[in-house]
């Protein structure tokens, strides 16, 4: 049973997995759009969608919760400035992923991660 198993360890030790992470969540918001594999894509969604909460939040205490996993000062000031309110009327889903096939060498499923465009706009359900 897998019951209260809330992350995927990706087959890496502690701390190669999180600065991996960390890696991929600064150069998500640095290019806004990466391609890795689906699990890995998958553990990043986390980081990013909790990353750009704090950003939406915008005062010092989030600034210094982000700096812990962006790896740039300038990516953080990005995620400040541009990306967070960008997502101001949003409640949660900025990231997409898109299944794009599989890796020839050895058959992972790859995957696109995107930062979801401004334009795009969130359908409610009428009651």
């Amino acid at each position: 049973m897998r019951h209260r198993k809330d992350y995927r360890k990706l087959g890496r030790t502690t701390s190669h997995r999180l600065m991996m992470l960390r890696n991929m969540v600064t150069d998500l918001f640095r290019h806004e759009r990466i391609e890795t594999t689906l699990a890995k894509a998958k553990e990043l969604r986390r980081f990013a969608e909790r990353l750009i909460t704090l950003g939406k939040r915008g005062d010092l205490q989030a600034k210094r919760e982000v700096l812990k996993y962006v790896m740039d000062k300038s990516i953080m000031r990005k995620l400040f400035n541009e990306i967070a309110p960008r997502y101001k009327d949003r409640h949660g889903g900025y990231v997409r992923i898109y299944r794009t096939g599989f890796r020839k060498g050895d058959g992972a499923l790859l995957s696109i991660v995107e930062l979801i465009p401004k334009e795009e706009k969130v359908a409610h359900k009428s009651s």
